[in-house]
């Protein structure tokens, strides 16, 4: 029992002094921790429509234009004076230079790191292959200067085979002793540099080239990167690029030589320069694609641009007819230009074939720096699927140009999932005004792809390609989804609490009302660029016993491809808006095909309106007295409506075809 006893009176004698000892810790937790008086959660949150939403009690940021900055005010809203919430002031986004390598071209990249040195090299062996025309340097020199980076594009790549590479090669640094490179420019030999502080590229830009004068690359060195305010930083040289072609650069891309001194005639081609500057901004960003208050959203498809590296005529017009803008590609631009003004879309779709291929697009980002600035230059959020021309004929591969063009200005091109058929498989949703930002509208982009090589190719080279379909990958994918989707209650009503009060008006008299709802997915429309079998399939009768059928069709070859994995019987039609089997409706309610120029119907098929969007350009064969068009779909009602027509060049595009209701109050049945 001794032990017993002495254990007893031990855990007795500090029991009192811990006890003691953690009461206290506790207390002092309490006071100066847990005891903070606050005004409760209610401060940071407020009830909204369906849930909780973070709000701050802190001042507004200035939103405004100021001397510093060029964004536009983002719209107030009629409410409540306050901003609407998919314009709500977001952080720049910004990179941080130090992390970004010095050592590899990487034109998208935002360099704040300014150039030491700028070289040319002609040379009869591919510098992919081998680096023995590399510029000479040395260790030191690599040390102190950086080390030489290839421009990755031949000067010489349509002036012959025998003309040989012709590169650029610069050096960068963050040494801040080293002087720093802030303007470049092109001189003959005639010609000299406004100054001393020039310094000369030995070799000449036309190397190579039979009997072409001498061009040659003068860079001027600046102060070091020390010596350097803040503003003379901006104006460092940070990458150079080569486009070819006579149009529009990159995307915050400066031309550094224009046509008449880059010598044109000695080179069909013959790239002009470009210089990207220090305040390469990240571009701006597509706003959340959203209704109108009013319950609106539209679409524009322009379907099958074809544009090439060069400016070509304008094909199948008639012989008295003159390209208004010179040319094919700008022409179709300003045809464009023309048909957004009038419309004023929320969001544009290019339906494929945004590159001719056919041995036209050999530099595939010549070609992406332009087909779609008239709609990005307006602010317009855009999306593309890829059409069976996209990557042929030494075009780069989808992957990298979806790379290219999430570098682009209010793109919303997605590359999609890696382990199924395809590039540019995504979805887009189209979410309410109000508070609760609900989802009323799905949109689907598939890539419908290229071209495949069944059985019956292997015997001939030389045999027409079959066209590629959508594969079984991709209908497993469309499905999952699909099931994703949760169903909201339709028809749509948007938040009419007291403070939002009068903003939620109808849009008109006869607007859809919500008086029998359903529990349902939201409305969905497809675009991929080649039609499916069914597309040809025999029309639905209508109420008045004619087929479903609006538009010109017949006008050309079917253009889906021979094989299929059955992707409108095991997709669309298995993708239904309810899980009640009674309403076989499907949730896809329209697909909007490109590929076939003179086809610009919409046809209904089993439920499920077919619609080509025609040719909208010059560079893409047509048909004389077939006016070149653009295919709209306005959704109204939140959703629930679906209308489309076609503009026409004809009478400056105030010409309207076919203006049917396809879903909705009013639809064609």
């Amino acid at each position: 029992m001794a032990p017993l006893a002495r254990c007893w009176r031990f855990i007795s004698g500090v029991s009192i002094p811990v006890s003691t000892f953690v009461s206290f810790t506790c207390m002092l937790i309490f006071i100066f921790i847990l005891y903070q008086p606050t005004p409760g959660p209610g401060i940071l949150q407020r009830l909204g429509w369906q849930s909780w939403e973070s709000v701050s009690t802190a001042p507004r940021p200035n939103i405004g234009t100021d001397s510093t900055s060029n964004q536009p005010k983002p719209a107030e809203s009629a409410s409540s004076g306050g901003v609407e919430w998919w314009n709500v002031t977001q952080t720049e986004e910004t990179v941080d230079g130090a992390s970004l390598p010095l050592d590899g071209w990487a034109p998208l990249l935002p360099h704040d790191t300014g150039f030491s040195e700028i070289a040319v090299t002609h040379c009869f062996v591919n510098p992919r292959l081998a680096s023995v025309c590399d510029p000479a340097s040395t260790p030191e020199k690599d040390a102190m200067m950086g080390k030489f980076v290839r421009v990755d594009r031949n000067l010489n790549f349509d002036a012959g085979y025998f003309s040989g590479y012709l590169n650029i090669y610069y050096r960068r640094t963050r040494r801040q002793d080293v002087k720093l490179i802030t303007d470049i420019k092109l001189l003959s030999n005639s010609q000299s540099p406004p100054s001393k502080d020039w310094v000369k590229a030995p070799t000449s830009l036309r190397s190579g080239v039979l009997a072409a004068p001498a061009l040659h690359l003068w860079y001027k060195l600046g102060k070091t990167a020390s010596e350097m305010s803040k503003a003379e930083r901006s104006n460092l040289i940070t990458e150079l690029d080569v486009l070819y072609g006579d149009d529009i650069p990159w995307t915050h891309a400066e031309r550094l030589v224009d046509n008449e001194a880059r010598g044109k005639t000695y080179g069909s081609l013959y790239p002009p320069f470009f210089m990207l500057n220090a305040d390469l901004a990240v571009p701006p960003r597509a706003p959340p694609l959203h209704f109108s208050h009013n319950g609106q959203f539209k679409v524009v498809q322009v379907a099958d641009l074809h544009f090439s590296v060069a400016e070509t005529p304008c094909r199948d017009t008639a012989t008295s007819f003159s390209c208004p803008g010179g040319s094919d590609s700008t022409t179709s631009k300003t045809l464009i230009s023309v048909m957004l003004d009038i419309e004023k879309p929320d969001l544009v779709v290019f339906s494929g074939d945004q590159l001719n291929g056919q041995g036209t697009s050999w530099d595939s980002k010549s070609v992406l720096a332009k087909f779609s600035r008239e709609v990005a230059s307006r602010g317009i959020p855009w999306a593309v699927v890829f059409g069976n021309h996209d990557e042929d004929s030494g075009a780069i591969a989808k992957e990298e140009q979806v790379k290219l063009m999430k570098a682009l200005p209010y793109s919303l091109v997605e590359a999609g999932p890696k382990d199924i058929h395809g590039v540019g498989n995504y979805v887009l949703k189209v979410l309410s005004a109000d508070p609760s930002k609900m989802h009323l509208l799905t949109l689907y982009f598939l890539d419908s792809g290229s071209y495949s090589r069944g059985f019956y190719n292997l015997w001939g080279w030389f045999t027409p390609t079959a066209y590629d379909w959508i594969r079984q990958s991709q209908i497993d994918w469309f499905m999952q989804e699909s099931a994703s989707i949760k169903p909201i209650e339709r028809p749509f009503n948007p938040d009419r609490t007291k403070d939002l009060g009068h903003v939620w008006r109808r849009q008109r008299a006869d607007q859809l009302v919500p008086q029998i709802g359903k529990l349902a997915k939201p409305n969905a429309l497809m675009f991929f660029h080649m039609p499916l079998p069914e597309t040809y399939n025999k029309a639905d009768t209508g109420s008045n016993g004619r087929p479903l059928d609006v538009g010109i069709s017949g006008q050309e070859d079917k253009g889906s491809a021979t094989d299929s994995d059955g992707f409108f019987t095991k997709g669309i039609l298995k993708a239904l808006e309810t899980d009640n089997s009674r309403d076989p409706t499907p949730e896809v309610k329209v697909i909007g095909n490109g590929h076939s120029h003179l086809t610009e119907n919409c046809r209904r098929v089993n439920g499920v309106w077919f619609c080509f969007g025609g040719g909208g350009s010059y560079s893409g064969y047509g048909k004389l007295g077939f006016d070149r068009r653009f295919r709209v779909y306005d959704i109204s009602d939140f959703g629930e409506t679906i209308r489309t027509y076609k503009r026409t060049e004809h009478d400056g595009f105030k010409e309207i075809l076919d203006d049917l209701v396809l879903v909705g109050k009013g639809a064609r049945t």
